[in-house]
């Protein structure tokens, strides 16, 4: 019988020697915050071979490396406040992605891997989990020319679907027990919770739900509290579902393809949350090619998806990653859960922005999208829009239909000027006369 402790403790190691096993040329890979590892992080240019390697990162915990180029390009796979001036700046590099598509696109670039995670603490089979983070990294576990652990008695074990690392699996690991990064609660305002209400409204008793990043999509949780019999099937694990499991009305009772599971990829949030996650079997952990593949997701009936976006044109196209016709995050899983909600049964896809940017300054109903901006969701697949002054429902409704519905959830101020640049675009029609 194997003795896995031992095997551990064969394993173990200091940070500094850990990282001497990536060999020149190799790509490394982080799981999204929290699951990512600081100690080997901060250890990583204590290898002198580096020569041509490559980090790829997703919302990640901290800044870049300082680090030359041509030792190690850095990489990133979702923009954040922590990396995006320094894309700005030129010092890390983009990977465009759907996010159910991250584990194909980073195989194609590098067949194997070298996957550096934080994981729970082993288990009595010798099995760690990727606790908060499986995402893309789950994918990519079996495939690894290298596996580095870094174990954190605060990880989260969590359960799911190519979740687990076996000990024989790894080649090196390190212990570092530390808080794991958390992201506040955003505050909500008055038009956060005017979009919470009306997208509340479209979520039916019995329905499954998929909840964006943010504060407008999180608002919408404040009022799903007397909803009875709730599924959540995201790629992100929200910290208010610990309020909602609380008072019951999460059952994922009719959840048809997880009965009585939540189903999501990573999760960032508070320490309860956390705590909430540990050793918790009714929630699913899985990776991102499962959750955010439309193919799955066509499978989850009565789902409602809430995302949110940047700016809006009247022909129902959604820039959701660029302010200004500069790159601000990434289309994340926005696509997949848009395109996916529609071929399911009774889905529902909400947009929601708010009305306005720069303090009130400008709209976010437009005409037609900021030069250099990004589609990230096709006219095609958008199905409801909503800001703080109702709804727009698109799907059927053609141009001048749809141009007319996104007008009247404009703010008051800019409804004239959209009209005008709607009726000179002919999208709707000044005085109809046939020709």
């Amino acid at each position: 019988m194997t003795d896995y402790k031992k095997l551990y403790q064969d394993k173990l190691t200091t940070a500094e020697k850990a990282v001497q096993l990536v060999k020149p040329g190799e790509e490394i890979i982080f799981p999204i915050n929290p699951g990512e590892p600081p100690m080997l992080l901060e250890a990583l240019p204590e290898n002198k071979q580096l020569k041509g390697n490559y980090l790829h990162r997703m919302l990640p915990s901290s800044g870049p490396l300082d680090i030359s180029q041509d030792k190690l390009k850095q990489v990133s796979i979702f923009l954040s406040g922590a990396d995006r001036k320094h894309y700005r700046e030129g010092f890390i590099d983009f990977l465009p992605n759907h996010f159910s598509d991250i584990p194909a696109l980073l195989l194609k670039r590098a067949p194997n891997p070298v996957i550096m995670a934080t994981v729970s603490p082993m288990d009595e089979d010798g099995n760690f989990s990727l606790g908060t983070s499986p995402s893309y990294v789950a994918s990519l576990i079996e495939h690894a020319a290298t596996i580095i652990l870094e174990v954190n008695e605060k990880m989260p074990r969590t359960f799911g679907e190519k979740n687990a690392i076996h000990i024989s699996q790894v080649d090196a690991l390190v212990e570092n027990t530390v808080d794991l990064p958390e992201l506040p609660s955003p505050t909500l305002s008055d038009k956060d919770l005017e979009i919470g209400k009306t997208i509340a409204d479209i979520v039916k008793d019995g329905d499954t739900v998929q909840i964006g990043f943010g504060s407008m999509p999180n608002a919408v949780m404040e009022y799903l509290m007397d909803k009875k019999d709730l599924g959540v099937y995201s790629e992100m694990l929200p910290d208010k579902i610990v309020d909602l499991y609380n008072k019951g009305v999460v059952t994922n009772a009719f959840n048809p393809v997880y009965p009585g599971k939540t189903a999501s990829t990573f999760a960032i949030g508070s320490k309860a949350l956390y705590e909430f996650m540990d050793n918790n079997e009714d929630i699913l952990m899985l990776p991102c090619d499962v959750t955010n593949s439309p193919v799955n997701i066509a499978k989850v009936d009565n789902l409602v998806s809430i995302n949110s976006s940047v700016e809006v044109d009247l022909y129902g196209q959604c820039n959701s990653e660029s302010v200004g016709g500069h790159l601000y995050s990434s289309t994340g899983g926005q696509a997949d859960f848009t395109k996916g909600v529609r071929m399911t049964k009774n889905g529902r896809g909400v947009i929601c922005l708010y009305s306005t940017a720069k303090k009130d300054t400008i709209s976010t109903i437009v005409s037609e999208l900021a030069h250099g901006s990004i589609v990230s969701t096709s006219k095609n697949d958008v199905d409801t829009v909503v800001t703080e002054y109702g709804k727009a429902e698109l799907i059927g409704k053609t141009f001048s239909e749809r141009a007319e519905a996104l007008i009247s959830i404009a703010h008051p101020d800019f409804r004239d000027d959209l009209r005008k640049k709607a009726i000179e675009k002919k999208l709707i029609a000044d005085k109809p006369v046939l020709v």
